[in-house]
């Protein structure tokens, strides 16, 4: 009995490995360069372990084989390709888009399981990207967004007023969690545009926008366990299709949807916003309640989150740098008596001290360890030299933003904070994004939609505190930063944490 027992379990071991290691030889069969991975963790064993974030794990790959066009690696036990060659990158996401059409996510929901999440152009593939994409387009053009901004002012007096309210009485600085302060603006920025609704966030503790809002963006285990399941077993999204958004978040925002969508229509609201795009679409193509909302739980996932977080990084980094602080607050001042006006969607975007600051926040603190894409088709990437490099339909293949970004290789003195690499007389990001190292919102027909809203009200918040407040780093920020492992957008533990000082 106790032999028949040792045989069962010798068995299942057995099987265990040989699910376990059954891919390790895949690369060298298309003749790319793989790494060693070991047992049940791969080449990414902070995915699993959590003792460090996994950029740390992507980055190491990175540095160790950077001379290397591509490099085949394991997450888990599933072979995935790192492509660190810039013309290659340049490939995945332009030239060769149509083999590389769909985002790694994109098979983990469908219109069943999060019929919002699954309406988001990140997530879909296919004809449904395609005609998602169509119908938000038309909603960021330049003349959109420059209606916007005084939406944008509105909530900048709010920000203002909030953060004086927090000062010290003795000492008039306000210490404030950066990141906080920044998601409230972001927030209440977003739900003026989309629902026409004041979000309150600087007015109430908790709003109930942005706590439905934080339970949407509270995807970092659901995130991670995609992440970790794909890596086991990839076809398991073919039957299984994750959640997101909870059920009772997902019926707020159809609710306050429809709720915009009969006050505008019964009163006759004439305002040139993202809810006004939404519903010329719904009359031309008679879009549904859960259509037009999840156009506009798009819309807020892509206008939220991530603008805070990039706005959380620049005024670190212009708190960490008082001199280039001066100089930008000498161009708003400069801009601000030339124009004889508030500071106008074409005010912004003559301040090039101010797109300066914000390409190099957005070089230095990426948002996200890697741009995931999978292969839709068998195809044939050519590297340097003519090489031939298979990759074959469903390989996940990442795009190494973070560690690009910090080789000297392309950027000179990379770790060094220095808005003037971007300047006009070096070309400006686009000298950097020709050359296929500069992405941080991505490229090509995948671009980010919202990347010229999101620089709006980004810069439109700067420039703000920049005018009314000297800013320094608090000693609660912990420094070096060490990204927080529990995220999956790149945060530092401890969150960011600067002083306003009102200036007089």
């Amino acid at each position: 009995m106790i032999l028949l027992l040792l045989g069962i379990i010798a068995s299942l071991a057995a099987l265990v490995y040989l699910f376990l290691s059954w891919n390790f030889g895949y690369w060298e069969k298309y003749g790319v360069k793989g790494l060693k991975p070991k047992l049940l963790y791969g080449n990414i064993p902070y995915l699993l372990t959590h003792k460090r974030h996994i950029v740390y794990n992507y980055d190491q790959i990175y540095n160790e084989h950077k001379d290397e066009p591509v490099i085949g690696y394991y997450s888990i036990r599933t072979p995935q390709l790192m492509v660190n060659d810039p013309e290659l990158i340049k490939e995945v996401l332009s030239k060769s888009f149509h083999d590389f059409a769909a985002n790694d996510f994109s098979d983990a929901v469908d219109e069943k399981s999060d019929p919002l999440m699954a309406r988001n152009p990140f997530s879909s593939s296919g004809e449904k990207w395609k005609t998602r994409r169509s119908e938000i387009t038309p909603a960021f053009t330049n003349n959109r967004i420059k209606a916007l901004v005084h939406l944008m002012d509105e909530v900048c007096q709010r920000m203002t007023k909030h953060v004086h309210s927090e000062s010290d009485r003795i000492t008039g600085v306000a210490t404030l969690d950066t990141k906080e302060l920044t998601n409230k603006y972001t927030t209440d920025v977003v739900a003026s545009c989309i629902f026409a609704i004041n979000g309150q966030s600087f007015e109430k503790e908790k709003s109930e926008i942005r706590e439905m809002g934080k339970r949407i963006m509270n995807f970092n285990f659901v995130a991670q366990l995609a992440l970790l399941v794909a890596a086991f077993c990839p076809s398991v999204t073919r039957f299984y299709k994750f959640t997101f958004i909870p059920k009772t978040t997902e019926e707020f925002f159809i609710r306050i949807m429809r709720d915009a969508i009969r006050y505008r229509r019964e009163n006759k609201v004439n305002r040139t916003d993202y809810l006004d795009h939404l519903l010329q679409l719904q009359d031309r193509k008679q879009l549904t309640d859960i259509d037009m909302a999840g156009h506009g739980v798009s819309f807020f996932l892509d206008g939220v989150e991530t603008s805070s977080f990039v706005l959380t990084y620049c005024l670190y980094d212009l708190a960490s740098n008082p001199h280039i602080q001066d100089t930008l607050r000498a161009e708003i001042r400069s801009i601000k008596q030339t124009k004889q006006d508030n500071i106008s969607y074409e005010s912004l975007m003559e301040m090039t001290m101010l797109e300066q600051i914000v390409c190099e926040s957005l070089r230095m603190h990426p948002l996200i360890s890697v741009l995931r894409k999978r292969c839709t088709a068998d195809t044939t990437l050519i590297g340097p030299k003519d090489r031939k490099i298979v990759v074959k339909k469903g390989t996940t293949v990442v795009l190494p933003y973070y560690s690009i970004s910090f080789d000297p290789k392309y950027y000179d003195d990379p770790h060094r904070y220095n808005p003037e690499r971007f300047s006009p007389a070096n070309g400006g990001s686009k000298a950097y994004r020709e050359r296929g190292v500069y992405f941080p919102f991505g490229d090509g027909p995948r671009m980010c939609l919202g990347m010229r809203f999101a620089q709006a009200q980004i810069k439109r918040a700067i420039v703000e505190i920049i005018e009314n407040f000297q800013l320094t780093v608090n000693r609660k920020t912990q420094e070096p930063f060490e990204m927080d492992p529990k995220m999956f957008i790149l945060m530092p533990k401890g969150s960011i944490w600067l002083d306003y000082k009102p200036i007089p």
